[in-house]
Order: C-alpha cells, then sequence, then structure tokens
C-alpha cells in the first residue's frame, strides 16, 4: 500500500506541473499590460520598459514559466499586482476562512445526504422515496447562486433571522454553509440511493435475510460498507472542492477565502494571484483523490490485498 500511494503522489507531480504550464501560458495570451495594472495611471514609457525589464516581463514566455515554476516550487508565487502583498501570505490568510466554510458545508452534505439516500433505498418507490429524492434533486438541480439568493431573500429580507452577508461570527456562517450543503447533499443522497440499492441485489444480502437479520442489520452492517466506495470519491473530490474556493457563494455572501479572492483577481487582472489560487486549487484537488484512495482501503479491506 505504501508503494501504492507513493505511486500516486509522483503521479501528482506532472500532474500538477501540466496545470501550472497550461494556467501560465493561457494567462499570458489574455490581452492587457499588468504595468499598467500596477501603475494605475498614465506613465512614461520609459518608465514602464524599466519596470518591464526589472520584473522580466520582456522574457520570452518558456523562460518566464520556468522561472515561475522554480519559485512556485519553493512555495512562492509572486507579488500581487493589485494588493502588492506576496501570493502565498493572501492565500495563507484567507485559506482559514474557507476552511471553516467548507467544512462546515461538507458536515452539513454528509449528514443530509446519505441518511436520505439510505431511507430512499429502503423505501424505494413510495412516497418518502419520491419527497426525498425530489428534495435532492432540487438541490442538485438549482445554480448555488440562485439558492443563495433565495436564502437571503427569505431568511435575511423577509424573516430577518439571518445576517445578509459577512464572515464574522456563526450566524453569517449558517446560511452559506446550507446552500453550498444542501447543493452537494443532493449528489450525495442519490449517488448513495442508487449503489445501495445494487448493492442490496447481490447474493449474501439474500443469505443474511434469510439467517433471520433484521432489516436495518442487513441494510447497515452488510449492504451499506459496500456500497460507499463511489460515494467515498464524491466526497473527497467535493471537499476538495469546497476547500479550493467556493466561489460564487464567498462572492455572494461576502466571505474573504479563496474563492472571492480568486474573483478579485480575474477582476484586476492580477495574473499571479489567480496564477497562485489556481495552483492551489488543483493541489488541493489532487490531494483529495489520493484522500479517496486511502480510504478505499480502509472501508473495503480488498483492495488492500489486489
Amino acid at each position: 500500500m505504501a508503494k501504492y500511494f507513493l505511486k500516486r503522489i509522483i503521479i501528482a507531480v506532472p500532474v500538477l506541473i501540466g496545470v501550472m504550464f497550461i494556467t501560465f501560458m493561457m494567462l499570458n495570451v489574455v490581452p492587457g499590460d499588468p504595468i499598467t495594472v500596477m501603475m494605475r495611471e498614465h506613465v512614461k514609457p520609459d518608465v514602464i520598459e524599466n519596470l518591464r525589464k526589472t520584473m522580466h516581463l520582456d522574457d520570452p514566455a518558456i523562460i518566464r514559466f520556468f522561472r515561475f515554476l522554480g519559485d512556485a516550487l519553493r512555495g512562492n508565487f509572486g507579488v500581487s499586482y493589485k494588493l502588492s502583498r506576496p501570493v502565498t501570505d493572501l492565500i495563507v490568510q484567507a485559506f482559514p476562512v474557507t476552511i471553516k466554510l467548507a467544512t462546515t458545508a461538507a458536515i452539513i452534505s454528509w449528514i443530509i445526504g446519505i441518511p436520505i439516500g439510505i431511507i430512499s433505498a429502503v423505501k424505494q418507490s413510495t412516497i418518502t422515496d419520491q419527497l426525498f429524492m425530489g428534495f435532492a434533486l432540487f438541490g442538485v438541480s438549482m445554480p448555488v447562486f440562485f439558492i443563495g439568493l433565495l436564502g437571503q431573500y427569505i431568511f435575511s429580507y423577509r424573516l430577518g433571522w439571518l445576517p445578509v452577508s459577512g464572515f464574522e461570527n456563526w450566524k453569517q456562517l449558517i446560511m452559506p454553509a446550507l446552500v453550498l450543503g444542501w447543493n452537494s447533499a443532493g449528489t450525495i443522497a442519490r449517488l448513495t440511493r442508487s449503489n445501495l440499492l445494487e448493492t442490496m441485489k447481490n447474493d449474501y444480502i439474500r443469505t443474511a435475510r434469510a439467517k433471520g437479520l433484521k432489516e436495518t442489520s442487513v441494510v447497515v452492517g452488510h449492504a451499506l460498507k459496500n456500497s460507499l466506495l463511489p460515494v467515498i470519491t464524491i466526497m473527497a473530490i467535493q471537499i476538495a472542492s469546497l476547500l479550493s474556493g467556493s466561489v460564487i457563494t464567498e462572492s455572494i455572501f461576502g466571505i474573504p477565502g479563496i474563492g472571492r479572492l480568486s474573483v478579485n483577481a480575474i477582476q484586476g487582472r492580477d495574473m499571479p494571484l489567480l496564477q497562485g489560487s489556481v495552483v492551489f486549487a488543483t493541489a488541493l484537488i489532487i490531494l483529495g483523490n489520493i484522500c479517496a484512495d486511502m480510504l478505499y482501503s480502509i472501508v473495503d479491506p480488498r483492495i488492500r490485498v489486489e
């Protein structure tokens, strides 16, 4: 197992470098002059030329990429054009906020999604199943920005229960976490239901029932554990995506996390900040996939043998 995970980590390195290369090249063909973004006003051409030479922006793109790659491997993503601060410091400052939001949203999605999926599978083709799957389908189908705006209108404007935006106390965490959690819970619920129904068709489930075990023991003790592998994959990828920055939610609720940082970088044409955010998000998603593989071996011992 140790060799397997070491191999996965080694394979992840060229993937990350490839994403860095594509991101760097795409951002460098976007129209616009970073010097103009930094100066924010008209300056003399000789000043612009000197600054471009100082920042090595007149070097060929491939040379600038390898310079960026070398700095990135040391944890240095440059200095933000707009904020004049190291990109690494900005990411480190925003990431704890995103961790708090992502962790809460992930827990909400698991608490809602897995039980709904189990109940729907057990109560297949009943009114309960239809209601729960309708609830899950609504969460999956509705865009996050629509659910967020709807929540702000109902719970903030109409009822006055929760703040519209901000991230200074626990009340300001509830609504954005519910918005993200509901969206993720729908996917988890539908996947849990479909995999559980498929697992319950196996012979060993019929054998367990023939031995006289209660239905709860059959579902929870035998079927559920073997049907969770695809669900674990989605859960790991979802939390990695949430940690990499919930762009829309953070923008709607004014949360100073990674997602809002990325939006500000796009709007301000802040290339170093945007590159750093993309690389950071990619690393988290790769890490999420590796963690999913590790959870596989815990849930299903057969994978360790194979």
